[in-house]
């Protein structure tokens, strides 16, 4: 199989896992349990599968965000509320907002049930080797896709995700970027967040989004008002496609048709959740993120 053919899969399955980042379900169902309004459920809910980890850990599994942002939260928020209920608080809020941004015509669909059994039969083809997030998901028991469809394949969207996710940390390194340059080149192909939201809510200040500039203008990577050189798009496609390679696995195993399939599915859902709203205007330069 074609690696971009994961890539494609992917990149119209992973907004029905990211649209639970921008949901307003999200704060209610995280300060019943303890913890404290705003980023602090963004940073818990994501590490909760590997239990109380320390703020490197989230650090380097996250790879994007400014440290000072992270030690906000981590590890005050496991003083708050232990990872298991973050875990569940955090399934309550993909229920409910997969169930508000779908409809529960939607929800009960054979298209969806189809597009989760799909999801779930390649999300654990790949190996854990090196990918620490993927890893604990993957210990993570998967809801029943004949009881809980809409649960079955934001938990397939989520395995698939990390695990391509941790290859892209990989190829990062390799690249020699460091969390904020890696933000700052993607944004630079404009695609992904606009740079005023990935400043803002990866919690770097202007002076080290400045900092990462210069330093790339050094490596002839980018020009001196931050656009990318040749050599930047020519690094940031080698990256791209060495995340395709890295995270092929799921798809090999499902197969081109089914691939394709579950291509198809993921669209049509995806685009029922961005007709109904399901990111904020201003955020992303593409509309799926």
């Amino acid at each position: 199989m074609d690696a971009r053919t994961g890539r494609r899969c992917h990149n119209v399955l992973n907004p029905l896992h990211s649209l639970v980042y921008f949901a307003p379900e999200g704060d209610p169902e995280f300060v019943a349990i303890g913890l404290k309004k705003g980023r602090m459920g963004y940073f818990a809910s994501r590490a909760a599968p590997m239990g109380a980890v320390g703020a490197a850990t989230v650090r380097a599994t996250f790879y994007n965000f400014g440290p000072d942002l992270i030690r906000r939260h981590i590890p005050a928020a496991w003083a708050l509320a232990a990872p298991e209920a973050v875990h569940a608080a955090r399934m309550r809020v993909v229920d409910r907002a997969l169930r508000r941004i779908l409809g529960e015509d939607v929800i009960r669909s054979a298209e969806l049930r189809e597009a989760a059994e799909l999801a779930l039969s390649c999300a654990w083809a790949g190996g854990p080797e090196g990918r620490a997030l993927y890893a604990a998901y993957a210990e993570l028991d998967a809801p029943d896709p004949a009881e809980h469809p809409h649960l079955a394949l934001w938990h397939a969207a989520t395995l698939i995700r990390e695990y391509r996710g941790d290859g892209h940390l990989m190829a990062l390194v390799e690249a020699e970027l460091d969390g904020v340059e890696a933000l700052f080149t993607h944004t630079a192909t404009g695609r992904g967040f606009v740079p005023e939201f990935a400043v803002v809510s990866r919690g770097w200040t202007v002076e080290q989004w400045e900092a990462a500039r210069d330093r790339l203008a050094g490596r002839g990577l980018v020009d001196a008002t931050g656009a990318l050189t040749d050599a930047g798009r020519v690094l940031r496609r080698g990256i791209e496609d060495h995340t395709d390679r890295l995270g092929r696995a799921p798809f090999d195993h499902l197969g081109d048709t089914d691939t394709a399939r579950l291509t198809d599915l993921a669209a049509m859902l995806t685009g029922t959740a961005l007709a109904n709203g399901a990111f904020p205007a201003g955020v992303f330069a593409t509309p799926t993120g």
